[in-house]
Protein backbone atom coordinates (compact mmCIF):
# COMPACT_ATOMS: atom_id res chain seq x y z
CA UNK A 1 0.00 0.00 0.00
CA UNK A 2 1.50 3.46 -1.15
CA UNK A 3 1.02 5.86 1.75
CA UNK A 4 1.07 9.80 1.21
CA UNK A 5 0.89 12.32 3.85
CA UNK A 6 -0.10 14.99 1.29
CA UNK A 7 -2.21 17.31 2.69
CA UNK A 8 -4.13 18.35 -0.63
CA UNK A 9 -4.35 14.92 -2.42
CA UNK A 10 -6.29 16.27 -5.55
CA UNK A 11 -3.53 17.79 -6.47
CA UNK A 12 -1.48 14.54 -6.83
CA UNK A 13 0.00 13.71 -9.98
CA UNK A 14 -1.91 12.12 -12.38
CA UNK A 15 0.12 9.69 -12.87
CA UNK A 16 0.77 8.72 -9.40
CA UNK A 17 -3.00 9.13 -9.17
CA UNK A 18 -3.88 6.11 -11.93
CA UNK A 19 -1.58 3.34 -10.43
CA UNK A 20 -3.28 0.23 -9.43
CA UNK A 21 -1.69 0.79 -6.13
CA UNK A 22 -4.09 1.58 -3.34
CA UNK A 23 -2.65 5.33 -2.36
CA UNK A 24 -4.01 6.50 1.52
CA UNK A 25 -3.46 9.85 2.58
CA UNK A 26 -3.67 11.54 6.09
CA UNK A 27 -7.10 13.84 6.83
CA UNK A 28 -6.10 17.27 7.21
CA UNK A 29 -8.51 17.24 10.61
CA UNK A 30 -8.53 14.21 12.42
CA UNK A 31 -5.12 12.79 11.01
CA UNK A 32 -6.50 9.18 10.52
CA UNK A 33 -5.10 7.38 6.77
CA UNK A 34 -8.03 6.48 4.77
CA UNK A 35 -7.88 5.54 1.06
CA UNK A 36 -7.96 8.35 -1.61
CA UNK A 37 -10.77 8.27 -3.86
CA UNK A 38 -12.01 10.42 -7.13
CA UNK A 39 -15.22 9.76 -5.91
CA UNK A 40 -15.10 10.91 -2.44
CA UNK A 41 -16.90 14.46 -2.20
CA UNK A 42 -15.02 15.08 0.87
CA UNK A 43 -11.36 14.56 -0.34
CA UNK A 44 -8.94 15.57 1.31
CA UNK A 45 -11.12 14.84 4.01
CA UNK A 46 -12.31 11.66 4.98
CA UNK A 47 -16.05 12.51 5.26
CA UNK A 48 -18.62 15.33 5.95
CA UNK A 49 -17.77 16.03 9.48
CA UNK A 50 -14.32 16.62 9.05
CA UNK A 51 -14.71 18.51 6.18
CA UNK A 52 -17.88 20.96 8.27
CA UNK A 53 -15.12 21.25 11.19
CA UNK A 54 -12.44 22.71 8.76
CA UNK A 55 -15.05 24.78 6.91
CA UNK A 56 -16.27 25.77 10.42
CA UNK A 57 -12.56 26.83 11.52
CA UNK A 58 -12.21 29.27 8.84
CA UNK A 59 -15.62 30.59 9.05
CA UNK A 60 -14.89 31.46 12.86
CA UNK A 61 -11.52 32.77 11.75
CA UNK A 62 -9.57 30.20 13.20
CA UNK A 63 -7.27 29.96 10.09
CA UNK A 64 -5.65 32.94 8.05
CA UNK A 65 -4.15 33.66 4.96
CA UNK A 66 -1.71 36.64 5.97
CA UNK A 67 -0.29 39.27 3.07
CA UNK A 68 1.30 42.05 3.30
CA UNK A 69 -0.57 45.16 2.15
CA UNK A 70 -0.18 46.67 -1.55
CA UNK A 71 0.31 50.00 -1.95
CA UNK A 72 -3.11 50.60 -2.90
CA UNK A 73 -4.47 48.93 0.93
CA UNK A 74 -1.89 51.81 2.43
CA UNK A 75 -3.24 54.84 0.48
CA UNK A 76 -6.79 53.95 1.08
CA UNK A 77 -6.07 53.70 5.11
CA UNK A 78 -4.14 57.10 4.54
CA UNK A 79 -7.41 58.80 2.90
CA UNK A 80 -9.63 57.50 5.31
CA UNK A 81 -7.33 58.70 7.86
CA UNK A 82 -7.07 62.48 6.90
CA UNK A 83 -10.57 62.67 5.92
CA UNK A 84 -11.51 61.20 9.36
CA UNK A 85 -8.93 63.91 10.63
CA UNK A 86 -10.37 67.17 8.83
CA UNK A 87 -13.15 69.02 10.29
CA UNK A 88 -16.51 69.22 8.68
CA UNK A 89 -16.34 72.10 5.82
CA UNK A 90 -18.91 74.99 6.44
CA UNK A 91 -21.45 74.92 4.04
Amino acid sequence: MLALNWPFAADLPRELAMTDKVLTVRCPSCGVQHPYQLDNPYRPFCGKGCKAIDLGAWASEQYRVEAKPTTEDLLEDLIDDIERDRPPSAS
